[in-house]
């Protein structure tokens, strides 16, 4: 395919709700890299199509797109009663879903739910991503402190009771980490060769392994003082790295996991012939750039972890809006250069945009237990970010899905008239 087509034609951002049996779950042999990131020449053409059909409908799946995901993250920001406590209660449960979503979105391609018909298929993912949720966060409460499981559907109950807020979160960040770079920047591989539904449940282990063993190796609480940890039950695996930067340098290994393999679709590794050059180059170039991205602005520019937390959590759910909901419109109209720089520019403009609604928006909450930074993070990233997943990867797009078949088949009709 030629370079200088209308990235129309080349744009996936879609394909993370496809497989190659066309998007039917388990139909179709499962592909040996993720649909995302794959070329289009490389791909199956029912794949392809379905992509086009995506596309051919921005911007308008997009806009209503936005009022579903704007749904879900009122729930989470007020489903508790106020602002600070659902930021206690859903934000370790919304963060420890991640990971599953990420299962069932790109290994499963929606399995079980593809079993039944919209909208029930979406209803089933979400319950089964709700369980989960709750099963990831206990066992996280038990890998960091004292297990307290009335603690976990609860804002803080007082002096000596454990909180989930803020004490698990670099915990699950470190899961949903793990979890993205294996199943995007390392392609899934080798893991995928187990098959569609296997794999998946083997990535989700080996993510939360890592992150467990990482957690236990390299973090330690030590800025949180030793009578509050106490009294909570909290554990210091007493690693060289703090709370807050090893989740500062999380989020920003994620920006540069969004930006490249979510934002311009694997660009530039995904073109690259060799799997070992290729994953070798992704892993270090995302790790790298996400270090020197977290101690630039730590030491260089004088950010506070919390700072760096809440700007990056708004340039990944920037990403996730671009790229997920909008398909990268109106970039994939344009040739691929020019548009990928539109691509950027959206994200870095709604990314600016974000934060600072987030963080006017913090402003007028009288924060007692939580930082403003706290929540921004958490709004942006975990509740706008889970909401727009859920939305396109997992309950795709539904009640939009017709629309989309239209605009796919009358740009088809308009196509072959042209032709005539």
């Amino acid at each position: 395919m030629s370079g200088a087509e209308p990235r129309a034609q080349q744009s996936s951002a879609g394909k993370q709700t496809l497989g190659r049996g066309g998007g039917t779950g388990r139909s179709g042999p499962f592909p040996d890299r993720p649909a995302l990131t794959t070329p289009d020449e490389l791909q199956d053409q029912a794949v392809v199509r379905a992509e086009r059909r995506q596309v051919a409908a921005q911007p308008m799946v997009g806009l209503i797109g936005i009022l579903f995901a704007v749904a879900v993250f009122v729930v989470l920001v007020y489903g508790a009663g106020d602002v600070e406590s659902s930021l206690e209660i859903f934000g370790p449960m919304a963060t420890f879903a991640l990971p599953p979503i990420a299962m069932i979105a790109f290994w499963w391609n929606d399995w079980p739910g593809t079993r039944l018909r919209a909208p029930w298929s979406g209803l089933v993912d979400t319950v089964l991503v709700i369980v989960l949720a709750i099963v990831l966060t206990i066992a996280g409460e038990a890998i960091v402190e004292r297990f307290d499981v009335s603690s976990i559907f609860s804002a803080r109950l007082g002096p000596g009771r454990p909180t989930t807020f803020p004490a698990t979160l670099p915990l699950a960040g470190a899961a949903f980490a793990a979890m993205l770079q294996l199943t995007l920047v390392s392609e899934g591989w080798p893991l995928r060769r187990l098959g569609r539904i296997r794999s998946g449940v083997v990535a989700l282990v080996v993510a939360w392994a890592v992150a467990v063993v990482t957690y236990l190796l390299a973090v330690n609480t030590d800025s949180v003082p030793a009578a509050e940890r106490a009294d909570a039950g909290a554990r210091n695996p007493g690693g060289p790295v703090s709370a807050p930067d090893f989740g500062g340098m999380l989020i920003a290994i994620g920006v540069w996991q969004a930006v490249f393999f979510i934002g311009v679709r694997g660009w530039p590794f995904a073109g690259i012939p060799s799997r070992l050059a290729r994953l070798l180059s992704g892993n270090v170039v995302v790790i790298g750039l996400g270090l020197a991205t977290y101690f630039g602005l730590r030491d260089l520019a004088g950010w506070s972890p919390g700072l760096t937390d809440a700007v990056c959590g708004c340039v990944i759910s920037a990403v996730l809006v671009v790229a997920m909901l909008f398909e990268g419109w109106p970039g994939t109209i344009l040739r691929p250069l020019p548009g990928r720089l539109i691509d950027l520019g959206l994200i870095a403009l709604l990314a600016a945009a974000l934060y600072a609604g987030l963080t006017a928006a913090a402003r007028n909450v009288s924060w007692v237990r939580a930082s403003p930074d706290e929540w921004v993070t958490t709004a942006a990233l975990t509740f706008l970010g889970a909401g727009i997943i859920l939305h396109v990867a997992i309950g795709r797009r539904w009640p939009l899905t017709r629309a989309i078949a239209d605009d796919g088949n009358d740009q088809r009709s308009s196509t072959t008239a042209d032709q005539r």
